[in-house]
């Protein structure tokens, strides 16, 4: 599949050819929506708890006397029937991790990029660097482009400057090579590859 390559000033500079073995294949939804699942699960905290019924402290007196009163026989003020009791099956500090092998996360960033080239959301920029590192400067690139809505992916290193003022940039996000993933490839309209990033992952994916 070849793209045109094109720069921040929206001229050509060129095309390349996309390797079929990562762009080319029949997306498939199921290993997909396994790699977002394990992603969104990977980054929960988990550290959310509640106090039961044993961590409260309260008088452990019998509230009041088991028979002659005509209420309920309540023997705890613990207990979650209260206000200011225990909470009953709440949830505790745990890892909401799922597993997913190397193979299969893989295989389902080749799918994500398949599908993106397939929906033809995929650009290739010459180098992702502006000489006036300014957000406004930057601004302008992308609405002359129709970039509103982008995942830029740069080599091992991206270019500080141009980090900084795409970052204030709504729905524009900025990322090395290593930190591609299928979940911000989904979110984003378009896929903006540098020339260094498809060196890096027909490397990576060799």
């Amino acid at each position: 599949m070849d793209v045109k390559v094109t720069t921040l000033d929206g001229k050509e500079a060129g095309s390349v050819t996309l390797p079929e073995a990562i762009f080319g294949l029949e997306p498939r939804t199921d290993l997909i929506h396994r790699c977002v699942v394990w992603q969104l699960a990977k980054r929960r905290a988990g550290t959310h708890k509640v106090k039961n019924r044993a961590e409260i402290w309260r008088t452990g007196k019998k509230m009041y006397a088991q028979k002659g009163t005509g209420g309920a026989r309540h023997g705890s003020a613990r207990v979650p029937q209260f206000r200011g009791g225990g909470r009953a099956f709440g949830p505790l500090v745990r890892s909401h991790e799922v597993g997913l092998p190397k193979k299969v996360r893989a295989l389902a960033l080749k799918h994500a990029l398949s599908a993106k080239a397939k929906d033809g959301g995929i650009v290739v920029l010459d180098k992702a660097s502006v000489k006036d590192a300014k957000t406004k400067v930057l601004i302008g690139h992308f609405e002359k482009l129709g970039w509103d809505n982008v995942l830029i992916i740069d080599g091992a290193e991206v270019d500080t400057g141009f980090r900084n003022a795409a970052r204030n940039i709504p729905n524009i996000d900025v990322l090395p090579i290593q930190g591609i993933n299928v979940y911000d490839i989904l979110r984003r309209g378009k896929l903006v590859l540098t020339r260094a990033a498809l060196d890096a992952l027909e490397a990576r994916f060799k």
